[in-house]
């Protein structure tokens, strides 16, 4: 009892409004990849995306009504476009380290910053599901670079 009497009553720091926004940037880093998980599952099951980008899929999934969506659903181009944002992702935080270590986090964040708004400006402009599956690693690295950086914020 004594224990956490003493560091309750000790504690003299207080919330500002840079510990207040500090916090709010760390969790957006969060954010970035819980939106895209929502959103990139359901832009996959959409009709007019499948059949823009994914033919062979939508094709199918129009055909056979009888089939499962496990096999429906079963391209490996399609697989492609989901994973690709996420092992982006992890191989752009390995190299968001060194390069926040020699440059420093505006750095990195400026980095993340310019790839994730070239990924985006890329997938709202993409004509083939080529430049879509590259926009997607471009956000990637961005989420990646940023993510890795994010932490340091609130040090």
């Amino acid at each position: 009892m004594g224990l956490a009497s003493e560091t309750v009553g000790g504690y003299n720091g207080r919330v500002t409004v840079f510990v207040v926004l500090s916090c709010m940037v760390a969790a957006s880093g969060g954010l970035l990849f819980g939106y895209d998980l929502g959103i990139s599952g359901g832009v996959s099951t959409m009709e007019g995306f499948l059949e823009k980008f994914f033919p062979k899929v939508y094709t199918q999934m129009k055909e056979d009504t009888r089939i499962s969506n496990y096999c429906r659903f079963n391209s490996e181009l399609l697989t492609t476009f989901t994973s690709s944002l996420y092992i982006a992702g992890l191989v752009a935080s390995l190299f968001a380290s060194p390069i926040t270590r020699a440059f420093g986090r505006r750095a990195s964040m400026l980095i993340g910053g310019a790839m994730f708004l070239a990924g985006a400006a890329l997938g709202g402009a993409a004509a083939n599901v080529y430049m879509v599956i590259f926009g997607r690693v471009l956000l990637g690295a961005g989420i990646g670079f940023t993510n890795q950086v994010i932490r340091l914020l609130c040090l």
